[in-house]
């Protein structure tokens, strides 16, 4: 009797024509029935948005070689849901999203669409790893980061993971002669300082452009920002319950019996 493949779902946020999405699906459509369903259009810092007003529409394509794949009209956690309900019918045994053009360490969690996308398959009880490459050019060398993505697929099929796996893997921009290997991290206390440039259209309206830098304040060891700095592939497992437990015992002693 033939032993049933694993099903992978892969998603993105940069659009299915991103190099790096055929990158992670050449990387890993050996271990598998591969199953892509990626935005039509580049969703990036759509954080877990999903489409509410406007009908979603998907359309079947050949993009991939002997790889079945869906072009989706709405967000990356909208490309994820409908591919559990209208296309796979199951729950797939993993989902991959990525591999991003740019980093999602830190904070970038938050504002990550390609996060989003395997956060939603978490949620699902779905094992999922979004994948980031620290490199935000088009034309990216995506071999190193191909490689990593593979042994953490591998590694996650290959045992059964805890429930709502979530992992943030981000692989920086280095050679495979000076790649150094994997770390399980934790996420740094980081932000973005943001401004926002004033300028007029050829009208003469003002309109307004974001820019800032990040901005690293977390001291200790142990990081995400730390490990890729030092030529290592982070790797840090996402909790999608966001309660603050400290806060909450906090609050029970000092609100406790107050009415108001």
């Amino acid at each position: 009797m033939e032993q049933r493949k694993p099903v992978i779902l892969i998603s993105n946020d940069d659009g299915i024509t991103a190099p790096g999405i055929r990158a992670l699906v050449e990387a890993v459509k050996d271990l598998g029935r591969v199953v892509v369903v990626a935005p039509d259009s580049p969703q990036s810092g759509m954080g877990h948005a999903i489409t509410i007003g406007d009908p979603l529409r998907l359309h079947r394509s050949d993009i991939f070689d002997g790889v079945e794949s869906w072009e989706c009209s709405g967000t990356p956690a909208d490309c994820v849901k409908l591919a559990r309900d209208k296309i796979l019918h199951e729950k797939p045994d993993l989902c991959l999203s990525g591999i991003n053009h740019g980093p999602n360490h830190s904070i970038n969690v938050i504002y990550s669409g390609t996060m989003s996308a395997a956060m939603e398959a978490a949620i699902e009880g779905i094992p999922s790893a979004g994948i980031s490459l620290f490199n935000f050019a088009h034309d990216a060398d995506f071999s190193v980061a191909a490689a990593v993505a593979r042994i953490v697929a591998i590694k996650m099929l290959g045992q059964k993971m805890p429930p709502h796996t979530l992992l943030n893997v981000n692989i920086p921009n280095v050679t495979a002669a000076t790649y150094k290997g994997m770390k399980i991290c934790r996420q740094a206390y980081a932000r973005w300082e943001e401004q926002f440039d004033s300028r007029k259209d050829p009208r003469g309206k003002d309109y307004y452009w974001m820019v800032g830098k990040f901005m690293n304040m977390d001291e200790g060891t142990g990081t995400d920002v730390e490990a890729l700095s030092d030529g290592y592939a982070s790797v840090v497992p996402v909790t999608i319950d966001f309660t603050n437990y400290t806060t909450k015992s906090w609050l029970e002693q000092e609100w406790a019996g107050s009415n108001e």
